[in-house]
């Protein structure tokens, strides 16, 4: 220890230190310069690693896929079209059966020079007179009567409709035979000129089933024959032009009339 405080060789002591001087001079100069080294390196890396993140490249463009643009799918899940007919039939009997229509005479015998009259019943299915459906309420029904035409021709023959409405929650069914419901028309003088249970010899019932909430219309053609009560012969010759009246009689329901001309010829 004392050589290191006191130097010992042959030239001063001054020499000496100031040799061990430049020595730690130099040895500390050398480990700043590997302390900064060091540091400068780890420096780089660590900008080299935050410039990593950050791609100098621009982004790739993104291609978009292929055009889908087709129909778009409009029906609900399922396929079943939610918009069906509401007035199909069910298991109460009380669906409509307006495409069933009735046809043949249900007018008075043509034979004995009567008038006759053909119920076309558009929109209402004939029912057996055994049938199990409830007898209309008249309450229930609503009827309105309406001339097809304003006019007629000479050569056309007048046809009546009779609109009815079941307002009542069941179906039922209801007679629009001849003598049920019971056409009559009228000239502008009150005379009467023919009337559908005029002469109901041959004229059946025609019982009709009308649907719940439901409406039909009941036809009936005019051959502009005139007729007479309990089929009395009447007069000779056809109904002639003018303005005419026509009223239907049902029971326990009234019914407002309804009015057309026969023109000329």
């Amino acid at each position: 220890m004392g050589s290191l405080r006191n130097p010992i060789g042959p030239l001063p002591s001054s020499i000496y230190w100031r040799r061990r001087a430049v020595a730690l001079s130099l040895t500390a100069l050398l480990v700043v310069l590997i302390v900064w080294a060091f540091n400068s390196g780890g420096d780089t890396g660590n900008t080299s690693g935050k410039s990593g993140d950050r791609d100098p490249r621009p982004a790739p463009t993104i291609t978009p896929g292929p055009d889908q643009s087709g129909p778009a799918i409009s029906e609900q899940p399922g396929g079943r079209d939610e918009s069906g007919d509401s007035d199909g039939s069910n298991g109460d009997g009380t669906g409509d059966a307006s495409s069933g229509t009735d046809g043949g005479a249900d007018g008075t015998d043509g034979g004995n020079g009567t008038a006759g009259a053909v119920g076309g019943g558009s929109g209402g299915q004939q029912v057996p007179a055994g049938s199990s459906l409830p007898d209309c309420a008249p309450s229930a029904l609503k009827l309105t009567l309406r001339s097809v035409e304003v006019s007629y021709a000479p050569d056309e023959k007048p046809v009546f409709q009779l609109v009815v409405t079941n307002s009542s929650a069941t179906a039922c069914k209801a007679d629009f035979g001849p003598k049920a419901a019971v056409f009559k028309v009228t000239g502008s003088d009150d005379e009467d000129v023919w009337a559908s249970g005029d002469c109901p010899r041959t004229a059946p019932g025609r019982l009709l089933r009308v649907p719940a909430k439901g409406t039909i219309t009941h036809t009936v053609e005019w051959d502009r024959k005139r007729s007479e009560p309990q089929c009395a012969t009447p007069s000779a010759g056809s109904a002639g032009p003018g303005t005419y009246l026509v009223e239907v009689t049902f029971p326990g329901v009234k019914v407002l009339p309804a009015s057309f001309r026969l023109e000329k010829d």
